[in-house]
């Protein structure tokens, strides 16, 4: 018997997943989300030159339709990236496929994961669209199997949620994710999928999407490779009978709500980076702006020497220093601190005396938490 996970799911959405056989048999590879009204989107897409044609597309959809959007349809196991005009005729098929199934003819933003460089096999994906469309439902589980449904290399699924009260009555926000290569954010991370139940007006919506993905799915890294389709996609449609509008309770709410949801499955997805044994959480204060501190954090995270360190369990913090000191970042090393778990390394840009013992255990744990001051 499978166990669902403990999620809230909002009100006024349908799932539905179907095993198309794209790459694996068996595999559930297709779903999609339908938002029973039209809702608010909002999206953030990679910036990647290579963009897939399901990028270039929801994209101009997105555009086209003033941020009204009545679904998300997705496929696993073949990118369609690097595919030419087939590619790009196909990912408009898919989004006719979807809205036709579910039968309100609403505008459908359309995502793919896989094999860069092949061209999708549609008569499988136009099966699965239909079989997905005809298993739909609107419960925990059915959020769940899709959620599955866009795995590929990930070991484990990535899945959040939050609930909140504004004048009594209830918000939820549900969210899932996959991805545990090509994970080096240049604007999103792979694909990701949040829903809720609020009203708010997609100009606004955008805004505060592309706030809490900047502190969230933009400040994680495993293997510093960009994704040709990087895409992550809010909607907001409205079923709780809350509005948020610029300032109001509601939307404050929201958006704490949203970035706890956001900030959990950036966590997952670190996670689970392929070969990854540490999640390591890098924390730089002190910095002139959000965006210094997130570069020289960056230039840690990506360093060979330091994954190289970790991984060995060697407290080489010559090799942070290093890292910040070319990052670009303008600070004074002189005035500089650097923190490994409970452990001081380096005041005033000195090195510290510290206990190589209790090193060896910060470098073993699971987590491991680095900061730079």
């Amino acid at each position: 018997m499978t166990t669902i996970p403990q999620i809230a799911v909002p009100a006024g959405y349908q799932f539905g997943t179907a095993a198309a056989h794209i790459k694996y048999p068996g595999r559930k590879d297709v779903g999609f989300i339908v938002s029973n009204n039209p809702a608010s989107c909002a999206a953030v897409f990679t910036q990647n030159r290579f963009c897939a044609a399901p990028v270039a597309f929801s994209r101009d959809m997105l555009h086209n339709s003033a941020g009204i959007i009545s679904g998300i349809v997705v496929n696993s196991g073949c990118a369609n990236a690097a595919t030419g005009d087939q590619g790009m005729e196909n990912a408009a098929t898919m989004a006719h496929l979807a809205s036709e199934s579910i039968g309100h003819g609403g505008a459908f933003l359309v995502c793919s994961t896989g094999t860069i460089g092949v061209q999708l096999p549609m008569e499988k994906i136009s099966r699965g669209i239909t079989e997905a469309a005809d298993m739909r439902g609107e419960d925990a589980a059915d959020f769940v199997a899709f959620a599955d449904s866009i795995m590929t290399t990930d070991t484990v699924r990535k899945i959040a949620s939050a609930q909140f009260e504004v004048g009594g009555k209830t918000v939820t926000i549900a969210g899932c994710a996959k991805g545990s290569g090509m994970i080096h954010p240049n604007m999103a991370t792979l694909l990701a999928f949040v829903i809720t139940d609020i009203a708010i007006d997609a100009h606004l919506l955008q805004q505060i999407f592309a706030r809490v993905n900047d502190i969230s799915l933009n400040c994680i890294t495993v293997d510093g490779d960009t994704s040709t389709n990087d895409t992550a996609i809010l909607l907001a449609n409205g079923a709780a009978d809350v509005q948020a509008t610029a300032g109001s309770e509601a939307m404050r709410a929201f958006e704490s709500a949203l970035t706890d949801v956001m900030i959990k499955l950036a966590r997952q997805l670190a996670c689970d980076g392929e070969g990854a044994t540490h999640l390591v959480e890098i924390t730089v204060s002190g910095a002139a702006t959000f965006a210094d501190a997130r570069k020289a954090a960056m230039a840690v995270a990506n360093s060979p020497l330091v994954k190289t360190a970790i991984y060995g369990k060697d407290a080489n913090w010559g090799r942070i220093a290093c890292a910040l000191g070319y990052s670009g970042v303008d600070f004074d090393a002189t005035k500089t601190d650097i923190t490994l778990g409970d452990l001081v390394m380096m005041r005033n840009g000195t090195p510290q005396d510290f206990s190589e013992e209790r090193a060896l255990v910060i470098l073993g744990e699971d987590e491991i938490k680095i900061h730079a001051d």
